[in-house]
């Protein structure tokens, strides 16, 4: 079968194709042996998301699965790094990474993404690009206490002292998802460890059948 294209114009680009391969998506699930998805964590800065992202991520690689972890400050080290913290530059931060984790779950790979991604409508949104119910959203509600308390890079003290402007928590808002797949939180004032988290992931993954081809 021949590679196909199509012509269409997208937001800014006119007369551009859409390029059609010979092998697809399903054929790249068949050689990983999974299916392709995107796992987005979000919560406030200091709940644990990196945290979980790691140990999933490595939980899934001694399951032989392939997985890629996006991380939010990472990736404004290179992809995002010409953005601020404006409400603007935060859509345009989600919006990309979602177009990347979009592009990881069609390559067949576990794209783990842990961004805050404080806004209701921009993580809806990459979730209404990614196909076939392939979008877990993971809600780490924790509260704001638990997370000043921890503080591990500083920033929720600089922003009480007002040297960080716009700082989700403190002078910014944090909309929690209203339908999330999974909602990870205190058991009786105790955080649960990375590993019973990773492992409420996983079972939800090995559920749905997206850990095999």
């Amino acid at each position: 079968m021949l590679a196909t294209s199509s012509m269409s114009a997208i937001g800014k680009s006119t007369n551009i194709f859409w390029q059609e391969c010979q092998v697809g998506k399903v054929d790249r699930e068949k050689l990983l042996k999974q299916k392709g998805c995107v796992v987005w964590i979000t919560g406030l800065s200091g709940s644990g998301k990196s945290t979980l992202a790691c140990t999933l991520g490595r939980e899934l690689h001694s399951k032989g699965k392939l997985t890629y972890v996006l991380d939010g400050d990472n990736l404004r080290h290179g992809l995002n790094k010409d953005l601020g913290f404006s409400s603007e530059d935060r859509a345009e931060n989600i919006r990309r990474v979602g177009e990347v984790a979009k592009l990881f779950s069609d390559a067949g790979l576990i794209c783990i993404a842990s961004l805050i991604s404080p806004y209701r409508k921009d993580r809806d949104s990459c979730r209404a690009i990614v196909p076939d119910s392939r979008f877990i959203e993971v809600f780490m509600n924790m509260p704001l206490e638990l997370c000043e308390a921890r503080d591990a890079k500083g920033l929720y003290k600089l922003a009480r002292a007002g040297k960080i402007k716009g700082f989700t928590g403190i002078d910014d808002p944090y909309e929690p998802p209203l339908n999330c797949e999974i909602e990870i939180k205190q058991e009786n004032g105790i955080c649960p460890s990375s590993f019973s988290m990773a492992g409420q992931v996983v079972g939800y993954l090995e559920e749905k059948g997206l850990l095999q081809e």
